[in-house]
């Protein structure tokens, strides 16, 4: 067999292909051995009737090789992908241009292939990360939380104001609805208290003014209005301990408050670090995307879209949830939670397709023993062997896959230590402050959309252990 490609219109390829008669023969063995178990015809046993008795039976030499055809283009054109190297992403529209009745058989294939998209730009991206270090302001907030909590209440004569804690008695009718009352109900000023206008009221009253006013009540079905009357018995002013060494023994493990600052220091950085290494994979996988300026081809978007439905209708499951009850819960209908999903989709395709072009413009490759490596991994999230799983993903042809979301991942991690970072006040930063070990992180946890090697889709109805959340396909997420 002797294929050829050549580009047509759009983001499609025609492979034309050619068949010698001797595998055309060796095709139509194959199918009369195959019907020759399946009909039956009195006087033969299964698999005995002759080839001459089929022909009989399907109408003539020519219908039983143009079954043989049908039956042989699959691997034929699947052949014919591999000695191309082309990469579709649709089914293929096949056309047969000789030898239906006799001799070697021409035919050619219409294929959509993923397309190869422009990063231009890719080399200089720079990444805005929020500032790792710890202000003085950001301590002392830190300790008047602290302060906060030892804080005592003490009674004023002023007139209540925010933060101030008031203890009142409340008492609201309506004319639909049960009334409310309360009694020596302490109120912290400015909170936000569930019944409107209360704040307001509460703001400028001293000991012993009675408040009466009106507050909307709403409910799922029906808005009503309420009368509220309020009792002012009392307005306290939270009194915070002095920041001393004795305040910090007393409210801390540590001994002066100069040690309990230092360690909250020390607490605050390692969670700026956590924050900044996180924006430092998103902001770098967002920027990549924004590189793409083509469209993402249809078919891939519909196929991420449908994989992500049927991932979320398996969580759903697992979760004995129902479409209409997850979709109650979140406050979202049918139509904008599928917007959702579409517009997910088609970035993952767009960074999948990213991830594509960078591996191939940074001649990105991956060994035999990395591909080892991420079939172990795989193995082990899903239980099994990693030659099984080999097995499994070979059979399935499956294995060009694994190694694709591997140079995908590779090519991501080049990338997170080529971009420039900067604070926000626009100065550089060090990914030696940043602590980001990007290498143990960029193969694991990018979003990559189209997971194409996952040991789930080794073989159909076959899967492993999956961690899953109620919102579709992570492509990563990373999102691919």
């Amino acid at each position: 067999m002797r294929a050829t490609a050549e580009q047509v219109e759009g983001n499609k390829v025609r492979l034309s292909v050619e068949v010698d008669e001797a595998e055309v023969d060796q095709a139509l063995a194959a199918t009369v051995r195959r019907l020759s178990t399946q009909i039956r015809v009195p006087g033969f046993r299964a698999g005995k009737v002759p080839r001459q008795v089929l022909e009989a039976r399907l109408g003539g030499a020519t219908a039983l090789r143009q079954q043989a055809l049908s039956d042989a283009l699959p691997d034929l054109y699947a052949r014919a992908v591999v000695d191309t190297e082309v990469d579709p992403i649709a089914a293929p529209e096949i056309d047969i241009k000789s030898g239906e009745d006799g001799g070697p058989v021409t035919f050619d294939a219409v294929v959509e292939i993923r397309p190869t998209v422009s990063i231009a730009g890719y080399g200089g991206l720079q990444v805005t990360l929020p500032g790792i270090e710890v202000g003085d302001e950001e301590i002392t907030a830190q300790v008047d939380r602290l302060r906060d909590q030892s804080g005592e209440l003490t009674s004023v004569g002023r007139a209540a104001r925010d933060g101030d804690h008031v203890s009142i008695d409340l008492h609201g009718s309506r004319q639909h609805g049960e009334d409310l009352h309360v009694e020596d109900y302490l109120y912290e000023v400015g909170s936000g208290a569930e019944i409107e206008g209360l704040d307001e009221q509460l703001r400028g009253a001293k000991t012993g003014d009675i408040l009466e006013f009106s507050a909307p009540v709403r409910t799922e079905d029906s808005e009503d209005e309420a009368q509220i009357r309020v009792l002012v018995k009392d307005v306290k002013e939270k009194i915070l301990p002095e920041p001393t060494d004795e305040w910090a023994a007393e409210a801390s493990e540590f001994d002066t408050l100069e040690a309990l600052q230092d360690d909250l220091r020390g607490r605050l950085r390692q969670l700026k670090l956590v924050q900044a290494q996180l924006a430092l994979r998103e902001r770098t996988v967002d920027a990549l995307v924004g590189l793409v300026a083509e469209d993402p081809p249809e078919s891939l978007v519909e196929e991420e879209v449908r994989e992500r439905l049927h991932d979320l209708g398996h969580r759903l499951e697992a979760r004995r949830l129902t479409v209409e009850q997850f979709l109650q819960a979140s406050g979202r209908g049918e139509g904008e939670l599928l917007a959702e999903i579409r517009a997910d989709a088609a970035r993952a395709v767009r960074l999948d397709l990213a991830l594509r072009a960078l591996a191939d413009a940074e001649d990105v490759q991956v060994t035999d023993e990395e591909l080892d490596e991420s079939i172990g991994e795989m193995a082990q999230q899903a239980s099994t062997s990693a030659a099984d799983l080999r097995r499994r993903l070979d059979r399935a042809g499956r294995l060009p896959a694994v190694r694709s979301d591997r140079r995908k991942a590779k090519a991501l991690t080049w990338l997170f230590d080529q971009v420039d970072l900067v604070d926000e006040d626009g100065k550089p930063l060090s990914r030696d402050d940043l602590h980001v070990d990007v290498a143990a992180q960029g193969a694991g946890g990018a979003e990559q959309g189209g997971q194409e090697g996952s040991a789930d889709e080794a073989e159909p109805g076959e899967q492993g252990s999956e961690d899953v959340q109620v919102e579709g396909r992570s492509t990563a997420e990373a999102e691919s």
